[in-house]
């Protein structure tokens, strides 16, 4: 048999045997993405096939959550694309102050970058005390981690020159200390974030929120996932809410109020 079609079948049975056994839905990713991450998680484990990864799935403790940390796509850095945080302040956050308590949803999170940037630009427009940011994700190694909100120094000069591209007053180091190659951010910010579990491809909507975040992760999503996240995403919005999608990501359900950044820095309203 062709070494392809075993290679796509055996991905097709290691997809159901999490399904099956931890209610784990990859059904819906890009299947070249997912197979390159999958056969890669193989290697790691010093196996040659996909399928002989299947018994761990079944029989080894914590397998599953090894399996959603090196599958789920954890690229993030805060202020990243710094043009979507210059319309997030100058476009959404005066309309959005009008409402007396304000919810945010920051979906497909990764270790948190994302979500605590949306708490500093929310404080620094005064609107903190009367925001929550609900931060999302698949994996709970990731959420684990971007609780503590303590990140490697290195992870502050990026987010430095980030915050210096679409914020001239101020700096980034305002907002945490630093302290033996790490950074710590300040309490404030983290008391501002909370942070589940939630999974776009089973779960139901999330939250009634006025502003939706989902940056760069329907890209790896096959057409039916990005059609039921986007439908979780209009369910969650209030009437007249926003949404924000990244560079190479569009928005295409009906009766969705979204501001959109798209390629060349381009917005819908």
């Amino acid at each position: 048999m062709d070494e392809q079609i075993v290679q796509s079948q055996e991905l097709q049975l290691f997809v159901e045997a999490m399904q099956l056994c931890h209610g784990i839905d990859f059904k819906g990713y890009q299947p070249a993405s997912l197979q390159r991450r999958v056969t890669e998680l193989a290697k790691q484990q010093g196996v040659q096939h996909i399928s002989e990864l299947i018994p761990k799935v079944f029989h080894q403790p914590n397998f599953a959550d090894l399996v959603v940390s090196e599958i789920s796509v954890g690229v993030t850095e805060f202020f990243r694309d710094p043009e979507l945080y210059r319309i997030l302040k100058n476009q959404l956050l005066p309309q959005l102050a009008s409402y007396p308590a304000i919810n945010v949803w920051s979906a497909g999170c990764a270790t948190g970058e994302e979500a605590y940037s949306l708490a500093i630009i929310f404080k620094q427009a005064g609107l903190l005390a009367k925001t929550r940011i609900y931060a999302t994700d698949m994996n709970a190694q990731a959420i684990a981690y971007a609780k503590q909100g303590i990140y490697p120094i290195k992870t502050a000069q990026q987010g430095s020159l980030n915050y210096h591209a679409f914020s001239p007053s101020g700096s980034f180091s305002d907002y945490f200390t630093a302290r033996y190659q790490q950074m710590k951010l300040h309490d404030e910010l983290l008391q501002a974030v909370s942070f589940f579990s939630h999974n776009l491809s089973t779960d139901a909507a999330f939250c009634e929120a006025h502003l939706i975040v989902c940056k760069n992760v329907l890209i790896y999503f096959n057409q039916d996932l990005q059609n039921r996240s986007l439908e979780l995403f209009k369910d969650s919005l209030v009437r007249k809410g926003f949404m924000l999608l990244g560079t190479k990501e569009d928005c295409r359900v009906k009766g969705l109020n979204a501001i959109v950044l798209q390629e060349k820095s381009s917005v819908n309203l």
